[in-house]
């Protein structure tokens, strides 16, 4: 199993629509992000909302996040 996949299976896809984009992006990426160190993070759901962590030279956590809505 990829590494990938191990992180798209950790992610509940029906949990991120009940929670809406936003929430899911500051809570779960955001922890996903501090728990793993990172320093950069893109993600994407396929359905036209996407993400972008990056960490600050002061270490705080800079978040952009757009979303998409079909009426």
């Amino acid at each position: 199993m990829s590494k990938n996949t191990n992180i798209e299976a950790s992610f509940n896809k029906e949990a991120v629509k009940r929670a809406g984009w936003a929430a899911f992006v500051e809570a779960d990426v955001v922890n996903f992000f501090k728990h793993h160190e990172l320093e950069k993070l893109t993600i994407e759901d396929g359905n036209g909302n996407k993400a972008k962590l990056s960490l600050t030279k002061d270490e705080e956590i800079k978040v952009e996040y757009s979303s998409v809505s079909i009426l």
